[in-house]
């Protein structure tokens, strides 16, 4: 039996008027309402979920991912407390899952990521958050620098690189494009979006004399993959640069996707001029 015809079943609502999807974090299980606004059956919901599911501690709707720093506005359903130790692929992501975004669905990006970096090299993660690409990266680079502008990540951050364990992580609360750091980076990751074309002159500048940008970005379907390509002609002018591969994410909206594109960059004498 399906999920949602057992919390049909539990709660007495039909199955059109619960949500098709969920998320869990830790042991906090976030959820979106699409149809329903009952704010007493949400919480029936809730309550059900928490019978379910035993190893979930709390149920949290999320009303909306606002403003720069991409925060979930969400309102407790169930349960208790939203900070939670969330594990994957033997990283542990510890986060409070009603203030920071954690996305499931880059999993596989992240594994992708781990399989083409080497042993040598020094990466700048640009928007790092509470670590989601550093962390892993951390137990194959040499050494990573990690960014992040959010205050409440940062703290989370700093958790995590010691709730790991590792000693390779120099993390930066800080606007990337506001420090002084150049020509160091085998490898940069630009994990923010949407408008992440603005930050690509900074991606550039700490990059060594060549490597490789990893560039994210949201796309309608019918963007893919001609406007990138501008975007990419536009900044990245008298650089030699070529795409090595480029792929969809994930979708995150009607015809929108979640893109990266991986860019290998040869600066050459270019770099003071940026």
């Amino acid at each position: 039996m399906s999920f949602k015809r057992k919390l049909s079943e539990a709660t007495g609502i039909e199955e059109k008027l619960l949500p098709s999807s969920y998320q869990i974090v830790g042991h906090v299980l976030l959820i979106k309402f699409m149809k329903l606004k009952n704010l007493s059956w949400k919480k029936k919901i809730a309550a059900s979920v928490l019978e379910i599911l035993p190893y979930v501690k709390t149920v949290c709707e999320i009303t909306k991912v606002k403003g720069e720093f991409r925060a979930p506005e969400t309102r407790k359903l169930a349960g208790d407390g939203t900070v939670t130790v969330h594990k994957e692929h033997g990283i542990l992501y510890r986060l409070d899952a009603a203030k920071i975004m954690f996305s499931k669905g880059n999993l596989f990006e992240r594994q992708r990521l781990i399989g083409q970096v080497k042993r040598n090299e020094t990466i700048v993660d640009m928007f790092a958050g509470i670590g989601y690409f550093s962390l892993g990266l951390a137990k194959k680079a040499k050494k990573i620098i990690a960014i992040e502008k959010n205050p409440v990540a940062f703290r989370y951050l700093k958790e995590n690189i010691k709730l790991n364990r590792i000693s390779n992580i120099a993390p930066f609360l800080a606007d990337n494009r506001k420090l002084k750091l150049e020509n160091l980076a085998d490898r940069v990751i630009m994990g923010y979006l949407p408008r992440t074309e603005k930050f690509l002159p900074f991606a550039v500048k700490t990059l060594k004399n060549k490597g490789i940008i990893h560039f994210h970005n949201t796309y309608k379907t019918d963007e893919l993959w001609r406007k990138p390509v501008i975007e990419l002609k536009k900044n990245l002018s008298g650089l030699t640069y070529s795409i090595v591969d480029k792929k969809k994410v994930k979708s995150i909206a009607p015809n929108t996707y979640h893109a990266v594109i991986d860019i290998q960059v040869k600066k050459l004498n270019h770099a003071s001029r940026l």
